[in-house]
C-alpha cells in the first residue's frame, strides 16, 4: 500500500497558502532552493533563546571552547610583541655598530646621550636614552634566532588551539542540528494531513533543508568566529594602549568612520541583493516550467520566445547581480583607504615619537600589526550580526513547525481487528475543512463485506473527502465512522490503515528497483507471491522485457517507464499486500483502453470477499458494482445500483448521460 496520502479535490479544501503555484515557493516541488533566504526574526530574543536551549547538553563543550579560544587569541596577540622585540635588536645592532666608530666599545646608551646633548644632538640623545645600545656591538642574531623560534611556536599554538576549539565547535553544531533534525522528522510523522495541504511543500522541505543547514553552518563557522572577533578586540585593545594611548586613540577613531560607512554600503548592497535573489527565482522558475513541459515547449513551436524569455531574465539577473556584487565590494576598498589614513597617521605620529625616545621602533611596528588586526574583528563581528539575523530567522522557521498542532494521539487502550471482514459504516459524520463552511453534514452510509461502493459525483463533491476520513488522514467532527464495529477512533492509526490497500490517480514510485517498489506494500512476501500480484495487474509481461527485469531500478522520478506502467505497478503493489478494504481513486485512468479492460476484470476477480471503494469520474467503469453513492456538495443524495439510478432519471441519470453525449459530440 502507499502510504502517500491522497490529494483533496480543490473547492473542497481550504484556500492554499502563499506561495502555491508553479515556479519558486509553490508548484510541485514549491521551489525548494530557489527561495529568498530569510533575513530578520520576528522575535529576535525569543527565538535566540529557544535555540541556545538546544546548546545547553554541551555547557562543558562550549566552556572548554571559548578557554581555547582565549588561550589561541592571547599566543596571536603576542605575536606582534615579540616581532618588535627582533625589531628593536636588529635596530638597536645597527646604532651600535655604527656608534662604535665615534665611541669606546663597550659604552652604553645611557653614558653616551649625555655627550650627544652636549654636542647639541638633543633629539638623538632621548632616543639612544631608551635603547639598550652598546658601542661597537652588533647585531645579535643568536637573540634573534631564539626570539624567531618563540614566535613559530606562539603562532604554532595559536593554530593548534584554534584548530582544537573549531574541532569541537563543529561537533557542537552538527551534533545540536542533529538533534534538530531527529525532532523534525519525528515532528512531520505527527503532522495531520490538513497542514500538508495548507502550506506548500517547497516551504515545508525548506524549513527542513535549507534553514536548518543555515543553523549548522553558523553554528560551527560563525560561533567560533564572534567569540575570536570579541576576544581579538578585547585583546588588542588591551595591547595598544599599554604601548600608546595617544596612538590607540588614534585608531579607535577609525571604527565608528568604518561603521558608517559598512552601514551605508550595506543599505544600498541589501537592496540590491534582493533584487538578485528575486530575479533568481524568477529565472530558475522559468528554466524549471521549460525543462518540465519541454515536449510541449516542442510541439507548439515555443523555444524561439521561451529562449527570448531566458535572455530578458538572464540579463534582470545579470543587471541585479552586478550591482549587488559591485556595491558590496566597495566596503573592502572603502575600509582599506580608512585602514590606510590610520597606518599613516599611526606611522608619522610613532616615527616621531621613536625620535624623540617616547616609543621603541619595535613598539611603533608592533602597533600598526596591532591596528590591523584591531579593524577586521570589527567589520567581521559586524558581518556576523547580519548572519546571525538570518540564522534565528530560520531557527524560527524551524520552530513554527515544531510547534505546529499535531494529530490527536492513538488512544491509550486500543482495539485490534485481527482479522477484518470489511463491515463499514459511517454514522451522522459531519466534517468540515474550515468550521465557517460545512462540507459533509449527518452522513450515513453502510457497505458490508465484500461489496464494491463507487462514489461518484462531480469535482469538489466531498468523495475523495470520504477515503481520508476513512484513513483518519483527517478528523471527523462529528458521528462515528466504524470497521467491523469498532470506532476507528478506538484503534492505532497503523492498525487501521495496515487493513486498507490504496492505488490512486496520481502514481507514487520511489526511486529503487521494481521488485523494492512492489514489496513496499508487504516486506514479508515471497517471490512467488509478488510475481502472482504482478501478473494480476499485468505488471509481470512488461517487467520481463525490461534488461533487468524486476531489479530495474526506477529514477527519481521513474520516468524510464510510462505512465501507463507506473499506474500499473502501483495497483501490483496494492495485490501485494492483500489488504480486506481496497480503495482505488480513479486507478485505471493512465493506462490505453484494452489494458483497462483486462485490469478491470483482474480487479473484479481480486475483488471478491473483499470491501471496495471505487473513485471514479468515468461511470463507465463503476456499472457492476454494487452500490454506487452519488455525492453533490458534501452530501449523498442518490445511492442504488446502477440500473437503479438510472431508472431514477436522477442527478446520476444526468451525469451519466451527459458523459456519452460529450463522447458522441467529439466523435462528431
Amino acid at each position: 500500500m502507499s502510504d502517500r496520502p491522497v490529494n483533496q479535490e480543490a473547492p473542497a479544501r481550504p484556500a492554499a497558502g502563499p506561495g502555491r503555484g508553479p515556479g519558486p515557493g509553490g508548484g510541485p516541488f514549491g521551489g525548494h532552493g530557489l527561495s529568498t533566504p530569510v533575513v530578520k526574526a520576528r522575535d529576535f530574543k525569543g527565538s535566540l533563546n529557544r535555540l541556545g536551549g538546544y546548546l545547553k547538553p554541551f555547557r562543558i563543550h562550549l566552556v572548554a571552547i571559548v578557554i581555547l579560544a582565549i588561550i589561541s587569541v592571547t599566543f596571536s596577540i603576542l605575536g606582534p610583541k615579540i616581532l618588535g622585540k627582533a625589531t628593536n635588536l636588529i635596530f638597536e645592532g645597527v646604532i651600535g655598530k655604527a656608534l662604535g666608530a665615534n665611541f669606546p666599545a663597550g659604552t652604553t646608551g645611557e653614558q653616551i646621550a649625555p655627550i650627544l646633548r652636549q654636542a647639541g644632538q638633543t633629539q638623538f640623545a632621548d632616543m639612544i636614552a631608551n635603547m639598550n645600545v652598546v658601542a661597537g656591538t652588533g647585531v645579535d642574531f643568536k637573540a634573534i634566532g631564539s626570539l624567531l623560534i618563540l614566535l613559530a611556536s606562539v603562532y604554532l599554538l595559536s593554530s593548534l588551539f584554534s584548530w582544537a576549539q573549531g574541532f569541537i565547535m563543529a561537533g557542537v553544531a552538527q551534533k545540536t542540528v542533529y538533534s534538530i533534525r531527529k525532532e523534525v522528522d519525528e515532528k512531520l510523522a505527527r503532522l495531520p494531513l490538513k497542514y500538508f495541504d495548507d502550506n506548500p511543500r517547497g516551504d515545508t522541505l525548506s524549513r527542513v533543508t535549507n534553514d536548518i543547514d543555515n543553523i549548522a553552518n553558523t553554528l560551527s563557522q560563525s560561533a567560533t568566529q564572534v567569540i575570536t572577533a570579541v576576544l581579538t578586540i578585547i585583546g588588542v585593545l588591551i595591547m595598544m594602549f599599554s604601548i600608546s594611548w595617544l596612538l590607540a586613540l588614534i585608531s579607535l577613531l577609525v571604527i565608528p568612520m568604518s561603521l558608517v560607512v559598512v552601514m551605508l554600503i550595506a543599505k544600498q548592497s541589501q537592496k540590491q541583493f534582493a533584487r538578485q535573489w528575486e530575479r533568481t527565482g524568477k529565472l530558475n522558475g522559468h528554466v524549471e516550467e521549460m525543462f518540465t513541459g519541454h515536449s510541449v515547449v516542442k510541439v507548439f513551436g515555443h523555444q524561439d520566445e521561451a529562449v527570448e524569455i531566458f535572455d530578458v531574465e538572464n540579463e534582470a539577473l545579470y543587471d541585479a547581480s552586478f550591482k549587488a556584487q559591485f556595491i558590496s565590494g566597495t566596503i573592502q576598498p572603502s575600509l582599506g583607504f580608512l585602514n590606510n589614513l590610520n597606518y599613516v597617521g599611526i606611522a608619522v605620529i610613532g616615527g616621531l615619537r621613536v625620535a624623540s625616545g617616547k616609543l621603541s621602533l619595535g613598539d611603533v611596528q608592533a602597533f600598526i600589526q596591532y591596528s590591523r588586526q584591531f579593524t577586521q574583528p570589527i567589520v567581521q563581528t559586524a558581518s556576523i550580526a547580519n548572519t546571525l539575523q538570518s540564522t534565528v530567522a530560520s531557527a524560527e522557521r524551524v520552530f513554527e513547525l515544531l510547534d505546529a498542532a499535531e494529530e490527536e494521539p492513538d488512544t491509550a487502550t486500543p482495539v485490534r481487528i485481527e482479522k477484518a471482514t470489511g463491515h463499514v459504516e459511517f454514522q451522522n459524520v459531519a466534517f468540515s475543512y474550515d468550521p465557517e463552511k460545512p462540507l459533509i453534514e449527518d452522513l450515513s452510509l453502510e457497505a458490508m463485506p465484500g461489496q464494491t461502493v463507487a462514489i461518484v459525483g462531480p469535482t469538489g463533491a466531498g468523495k475523495t473527502t470520504l477515503v481520508n476520513l476513512l484513513m483518519r488522514f483527517y478528523e471527523i467532527d462529528g458521528g462515528a465512522i466504524l470497521v467491523d464495529g469498532v470506532d476507528t477512533r478506538d484503534m492505532t492509526r497503523n492498525d487501521l490503515r495496515r487493513t486498507f490497500g490504496m492505488v490512486l490517480q496520481d502514481t507514487w514510485l520511489f526511486k529503487g528497483t521494481i521488485r523494492e517498489n512492489l514489496e513496499y506494500g508487504r516486506e514479508d512476501a515471497s517471490d512467488d507471491q509478488m510475481v502472482a500480484a504482478a501478473k494480476a495487474a499485468y505488471v509481470d509481461h512488461f517487467v520481463r522485457t525490461l534488461p533487468d527485469g524486476y531489479d530495474t531500478v526506477l529514477n527519481d522520478d521513474s520516468s524510464n517507464i510510462s505512465q501507463g506502467q507506473r499506474q500499473l505497478l502501483t495497483i501490483a503493489r496494492a495485490f501485494l499486500a492483500d489488504p480486506r478494504i481496497l480503495i482505488l481513486d480513479e486507478a485505471t485512468s493512465s493506462v490505453d483502453t484494452r489494458t483497462e479492460a483486462l485490469i478491470q476484470r483482474a480487479m473484479t476477480e481480486l475483488m471478491k470477499n473483499r470491501t471496495s471503494f471505487v473513485i471514479a469520474h468515468r461511470l463507465s467503469t463503476i456499472r457492476d458494482a454494487d452500490l454506487i453513492l452519488v455525492m453533490n456538495e458534501g452530501a449523498i443524495i442518490e445511492h442504488g445500483t446502477h440500473a437503479e439510478l438510472i431508472a431514477q432519471h436522477g442527478f446520476y441519470y444526468d451525469l451519466y448521460n451527459s458523459q456519452f453525449s460529450e463522447a458522441l459530440d467529439e466523435a462528431v
